[in-house]
């Protein structure tokens, strides 16, 4: 398989989809986040973008999505001409396509911390882990000396990770502490490697982990997004598919739209493999929560919500979001399948 045209052609591929999505974050004082509030919604909701952006003391951190045009101007108004001034410079952004709108609306939420640790002792604007470019990435974590760690939750962990990291099997980022207090000691692992979707999770674990005490820590610069973007296929060390948090699911290499689903009752993510299983009825249940009563009732009720509203000729939100990701899912699958067979066609 021809693998520099492959890649190319993720690239050109993401180059013409109609939504441009931006993922960043950035650690930086901003004592005026409620000032800064109301012009970051202003710029985002006049020009059609949507997604989630959080603004803390600590910094920024978010995904929107919009028009290449639109997102560019966000992009002038965050690190150049807008009020943040110069604080967000060196954020860390990265930008992929997108064949729909993965979002449903914009929010820019106020929060204590753009990552919630609920440690004040993990300050990464004072004291941060040694950050890793991704094409040094694989030659750290195959050292024997290097205990790797998968810093994201449980779900996001069974989709996709790297050989030999340890999965923490946390259902939130804050219980990271614990599983750190029950499994990792300072005396015996002198080298931690941790890595997460973009970056922020381990930017911020890699500054607990010093404070309690440990002296080699390492982490992935831009997380895996990153990784999956400028790292060949060819040369991988990560199997699977990457979660992000919004319609398109998963990435795969080149970030392109990957496979996975999410199950529309407890919003655990699906892999091929999920939905084949017997337990599986769409908008309904899952393995993941066919045993959970309240669930099933709930997505029962929502799914007769959806039926009346198409008999009045209505639209109802769910269904309309439902019908929209089932659109795309269908169509990413034929794109996936014709970019396979193009390169098999060029590897024979």
């Amino acid at each position: 398989m021809n693998r520099p045209n492959s890649d190319m052609a993720n690239n050109l591929h993401q180059a013409h989809l109609p939504y441009k999505v931006m993922a960043l974050y950035k650690f930086a004082d901003l004592p005026d986040a409620e000032a800064l509030q109301k012009p970051l919604a202003e710029i985002c909701c006049g020009s059609g973008i949507k997604g989630t952006l959080i603004l803390a003391p600590e910094g920024i951190n978010g995904t929107v999505a919009g028009s290449p045009d639109a997102i560019e101007a966000l992009a002038q108004f965050l690190f150049v001409s807008g009020p943040f001034g110069t604080r967000l410079i060196g954020a860390e952004v990265k930008y992929s396509g997108a064949s729909e709108m993965p979002f449903l609306r914009m929010k820019v939420r106020l929060k204590p911390e753009i990552v919630t640790l609920r440690a004040p002792e993990a300050n990464p604007s004072k004291a941060v882990g040694t950050y890793v470019e991704p094409a040094d990435w694989n030659g750290l974590i195959e050292r024997n000396d290097v205990v790797l760690v998968d810093t994201r939750n449980d779900y996001e962990v069974g989709l996709g990770t790297f050989s030999r990291a340890l999965d923490p099997h946390t259902a939130n980022f804050t219980e990271f502490k614990d599983y750190v207090a029950n499994n990792l000691d300072p005396k015996r692992d002198k080298k931690v490697a941790m890595f997460c979707t973009g970056g922020i999770r381990c930017e911020k674990a890699s500054s607990y982990l010093l404070s309690q005490g440990f002296e080699e820590v390492f982490h992935l610069k831009g997380g895996i997004l990153k990784y999956l973007e400028v790292v060949p296929e060819a040369e991988s060390r990560f199997a699977g598919e990457c979660f992000v948090f919004d319609e398109r699911v998963s990435v795969g290499h080149g970030l392109v739209e990957g496979d996975a689903t999410l199950c529309r009752a407890c919003r655990h993510p699906l892999t091929a493999a999920d939905r084949a299983d017997a337990h599986y009825h769409e908008g309904v249940s899952c393995p993941y929560c066919v045993d959970d009563a309240d669930k099933h009732a709930a997505a029962l009720e929502r799914q007769k919500q959806m039926e009346l509203a198409e008999k009045r000729g209505g639209a109802h939100l769910g269904d309309a979001a439902a019908q929209a990701a089932s659109v795309a899912r269908a169509r990413k699958r034929a794109e996936a399948e014709a970019s396979r067979s193009r390169n098999l066609a060029k590897g024979s």
